[in-house]
């Protein structure tokens, strides 16, 4: 039983520092670290809770991703202003998640290998820190059917670095979009559009070992539990948080990562 609740609140974690800027693989090296939980945060767990923060963001995008797939395939058909800004959008999507899905498919277990340590995630909270600082006023011009090439490649680029232990995935793209002066809605949904295709792929590679475990009969419950949980608590902080980043509430993010950022280097 304590094993089953220590895989729900692996799975909250997740679900809850997924979609926020504030590093949720941070988070997990800080669990094991703390709670010694390391033997619980392997590799096909961590497919099974990003595949919770999928299923929340679908849901969530639900309407727009439909609206986008049939625009796209429409407008091969039928071209006309809504048809062309869905199709454009959705390549600035596949634009945007070129870049690190070469370098993460390269050279992802590399990179994790050789920063994987607590000095990296430390300082990492601290860079996450400043740059949420420095986005705190910025709102932006751009809508979605303003963005870019440019901005998906800037974008893109930017995403790379959030392969480095305790730098944010979100906060990464979101950061970026906003220095390319797109509005902070827009550049919420585009952080999480480029979310989709990278969470996709990493379950898709994932799901040979997953189902090939000697003892996966026995982690259907706490894989099962731990899924839930994520999901969850995904949906929610997605929704609370779209409502930080109307408001330009970074602050208060970028707060914590200093305190947090601070505590680690400190003290672990």
């Amino acid at each position: 039983m304590i094993e089953i609740i220590k895989y729900i609140i692996l799975g909250i974690i997740q679900g809850f520092t997924e979609p926020l800027p504030i590093s949720s693989s941070g988070h997990v090296y800080i669990l094991r670290s703390v709670l010694n939980v390391g033997e619980l945060t392997d590799l096909n767990f961590e497919i099974i809770v990003n595949f919770g923060s999928l299923i929340a963001i679908l849901l969530i995008y639900y309407k727009d991703i439909k609206k986008l797939i049939i625009n796209f395939f429409k407008y091969f058909k039928v071209k006309n202003e809504e048809t062309k800004n869905d199709f454009k959008y959705c390549i600035l999507i596949i634009l945007g998640v070129i870049p690190i899905g070469i370098v993460g498919f390269l050279f992802k277990d590399q990179i994790e290998n050789f920063l994987n340590s607590t000095k990296i995630i430390g300082i990492s909270f601290l860079i996450t820190a400043l740059f949420l600082y420095l986005v705190r006023n910025i709102k932006g011009k751009k809508n979605d059917n303003d963005l870019t090439w440019k901005d998906a490649l800037i974008i893109g680029l930017v995403q790379i670095i959030a392969v480095i232990p305790g730098i944010s995935r979100s906060g990464s793209t979101l950061i970026a979009a906003l220095f390319c002066n797109i509005k902070r809605e827009s550049a919420f949904k585009y952080s999480f559009m480029l979310y989709i295709p990278i969470s996709v792929g990493t379950t898709l590679l994932g799901i040979k070992d997953l189902i090939t475990m000697p003892n996966i009969h026995e982690m259907i419950l706490p894989y099962g539990l731990g899924f839930i949980a994520s999901l969850i608590v995904s949906f929610f902080t997605l929704r609370w948080f779209m409502n930080i980043v109307k408001k330009g509430k970074f602050i208060y993010f970028s707060i914590y990562c200093l305190i947090l950022g601070l505590a680690v280097l400190l003290f672990l």
